[in-house]
């Protein structure tokens, strides 16, 4: 196998449980991925919402390098509209001195929630002194950037502490956009098919990427692998996307046509299409999925895949994983 695998945990929350539950099997998780060989282990940002238990990744990071060895963990990501990019290149320069070479910085243009939660977050901010997304993303970069050197100077403004490793960054996206912004201000681009597998649009924005940068981007993916086939299907059955694109206004992705709904009715919007999407969902045998990520991976010249199970229920979830990674060692 010529890629690495890493994961991303969005720390799903069980009918009737407490979020405590949860966020403990994400740290089992983590711990398992590290045995298994994985990479990354990435922590999602998600907002007032009852399924999932991972509103700050920032503060998962820190909880789990805490009880791992050496995996890189990160966010997957940092939802940069909300906050003022100071604080996250201090927060993350905090973590990369707790754990010098460890530490991933990835960051995202979505709301990572509806219109309620953006307003409470966003409350009190002045929307044209906080700029845009690309911005904010420079002003990030130049805080993550103070040289160690002028860290003495008490009359210059520093992200403290300046790690002697920073935290690599990530800028996630889909668009030929991302990929030029990725690209012009040194991020590495992680292009999101897991939430939409248009191919065109992934090789226009992967060849865009690699032109402008000379680098290659990590491709997220979302994979389901079972002992059989029919088990996989069994799994993925239900499972949707939607996008809602407002003119004018924010699109958003979201996994129901309910929550759609709702997105559009708390942001009072009236010109607004909602779409269904494909995801780039992967699903089979262990040996099946390789081969789809094989054909991916030769196509695109991805090295890395980051990888999203969407399915709740926690056994056949660790199962998918295992079944992937050792697969993939074996294999190797």
């Amino acid at each position: 196998m010529s890629y690495r695998l890493s994961l991303l945990d969005k720390s799903p929350v069980l009918a009737d449980e407490p979020a405590s539950s949860a966020l403990q099997r994400t740290l089992q998780l983590a711990q398992q991925a590290e045995r298994w060989g994985y990479h990354r282990f990435w922590l999602a940002e998600h907002h007032n919402t009852a399924q999932l238990a991972s509103p700050s990744p920032e503060v998962l990071i820190a909880w789990i390098i805490a009880q791992t060895q050496h995996i890189r963990v990160g966010s997957g990501g940092v939802m940069l509209q909300h906050y003022s990019p100071y604080k996250v290149a201090e927060n993350f320069n905090l973590l990369a001195s707790l754990a010098p070479g460890r530490i991933d910085l990835g960051v995202g243009k979505a709301p990572g929630g509806l219109p309620l939660s953006t307003r409470a977050l966003q409350a009190g901010v002045d929307a044209q002194a906080k700029g845009s997304f690309a911005e904010q993303l420079k002003q990030l970069g130049q805080w993550l950037d103070a040289p160690q050197r002028e860290a003495d100077d008490e009359e210059a403004l520093h992200a403290t502490p300046l790690p002697p490793r920073p935290a690599n960054r990530f800028l996630l996206g889909a668009s030929e956009e991302s990929a030029t912004l990725a690209a012009q201000q040194g991020w590495q681009l992680v292009f999101a098919a897991h939430l939409n597998g248009d191919r065109q649009l992934m090789e226009n924005t992967l060849k865009t990427y690699h032109r402008l940068s000379g680098q290659r981007a990590l491709v997220a993916v979302q994979v389901v692998v079972a002992d059989s086939p029919a088990e996989a299907d069994l799994l993925v059955n239900g499972l949707r996307h939607f996008h809602v694109r407002v003119n004018g206004g924010q699109g958003v992705n979201v996994a129901s046509l309910e929550q759609a709904e709702r997105y559009v009715r708390q942001g009072g919007f009236s010109d607004y299409v909602i779409e269904p999407r494909t995801p780039s969902l992967l699903k089979g045998t262990a040996a099946q999925v390789h081969a789809q990520l094989d054909a991916l991976q030769q196509h695109y010249a991805v090295d890395e895949f980051i990888i999203d199970t969407p399915i709740a229920e926690p056994k056949a979830r660790v199962r998918s994983l295992e079944l992937l990674a050792t697969h993939h060692l074996v294999a190797a």
